[in-house]
């Protein structure tokens, strides 16, 4: 590459790690609020939040990206123009598709990037996060068993435990359901045990007596029973290691997705198709964002007063972009035939740039004045002769 566009280069992957650092920040620190809020209470510490905390990075990246190569790349051509460095290149006869050389490979940089992050990083980070939350969740004793304290894991449900053994045999259990409107449900019994099922975990409890009271009639029924089982599942706020989410799923899956996925995510064939093929398509839209920042720039040329006017229209069109994906990807979800649509605003986003990048070729009317009149100023000047 000529000395340039390695300088190009090199200002835009600068200024895209700082933009995308203090982004990731900023979206990371309000995700992880809620996330330390939550884990505290519930009684983790901070190694269990620092470890949470970095399995949502990929997935805040991923949203970043293009946000952070717009902005690197209209961050670097307005100062390239400020300084009238662009005025310098085109001087020494670089045209606008020439300068955007520099920009197209850093497009194809960020592209890269946020491939790895979609097909490998995120749903590895996604899968390990939704595991790491039915542990924390499943992990009853460090939740709300408490000994010889009536605690509320949610509303309408109060718990007490005498004592909990070293085997882990909960002794003297009160458990009180209020839940339904029309029925109170209150267990107790002698001793309990936690057990992990595949549909979550279960509250055993043996030598008991069940008790259910009609708030309408007033009427109470008790039952004696030797064990009885509890689903305490619904008492956890996390989810319980089970069902998988698209997030969590490899894109390989989603493009040709077995029966046992669609049953499993309860999506449609078309649907998980259309959701492998968008993660292709948001890579490809991180080079348009990229020439989009670079090409409504360079168009206007260079001004005294800055590129402010331009700046905020490249925005709109960013902005109008990323709506026509959202709506692209809702169409596509309905049938297969429509998959093609996801790369619609990939497509429209490479032909406006192109459509931008023909029109900063063409000489502007102000310019071609500028020529006439230095033509005519040429024709007057005396040919020759003594003076």
């Amino acid at each position: 590459m000529a000395r340039f566009d390695r300088y190009m280069l090199s200002q835009l992957i600068l200024l895209f790690g700082f933009y995308g650092l203090v982004l990731v920040l900023l979206f990371w620190v309000n995700r992880a609020v809620r996330l330390f809020d939550q884990l505290i209470a519930n009684g983790q510490t901070a190694l269990v939040f620092l470890e949470f905390s970095a399995m949502i990075v990929p997935g805040v990246i991923v949203f970043i990206i293009p946000i952070a190569s717009f902005a690197a790349s209209v961050s670097v051509t307005n100062r390239l123009n400020s300084e009238s460095e662009l005025v310098v290149a085109q001087a020494a006869g670089f045209g606008p598709f020439r300068l955007a050389r520099p920009v197209l490979v850093f497009g194809i940089f960020a592209a890269v990037f946020m491939l790895i992050q979609t097909h490998v990083l995120v749903p590895m980070s996604q899968l390990r996060f939704a595991e790491r939350q039915a542990e924390v969740a499943e992990n009853i004793t460090a939740r709300f068993l408490t000994e010889g304290s009536f605690v509320h894991p949610v509303d309408g449900i109060t718990l007490y435990i005498r004592e909990i053994s070293p085997a882990g045999e909960l002794q003297d259990v009160f458990l009180s359901d209020e839940r339904a409107p029309d029925q109170q449900f209150t267990y107790t019994a002698r001793k309990a045990l936690i057990l992990r099922t595949d549909a979550g975990p279960r509250l055993i409890m043996f030598d008991g007596l069940a008790q259910v009271l009609d708030t309408d009639s007033q009427r109470l029924s008790t039952t004696g029973f030797k064990n009885f089982t509890y689903d305490i599942s619904a008492l956890l706020s996390g989810p319980v290691i089970g069902k998988r989410t698209v997030s969590q799923i490899y894109t390989p899956e989603l493009l040709d997705p077995p029966d046992a996925t669609l049953a499993e995510t309860g999506e449609t064939r078309s649907a998980l198709r259309a959701e492998g093929h968008f993660r292709n398509a948001q890579a490809l839209y991180a080079v348009v964002t990229a020439m989009a920042g670079f090409s409504m720039l360079i168009v206007a040329g260079f001004s005294r007063f800055g590129l402010w006017r331009q700046i905020v229209f490249a925005l709109g069109a960013v902005a109008l972009l990323q709506t026509l994906d959202n709506t692209m990807l809702d169409l596509a979800r309905r049938s297969e035939s429509n998959l093609w649509l996801v790369y619609v605003a990939t497509l429209v986003g490479a032909v406006f740039n192109i459509v931008v990048l023909v029109m900063a070729s063409r000489p502007s009317p102000r310019d071609m004045r500028r020529r006439r009149r230095t033509l005519r100023e040429m024709r007057q000047l005396p040919v020759g002769g003594a003076t």
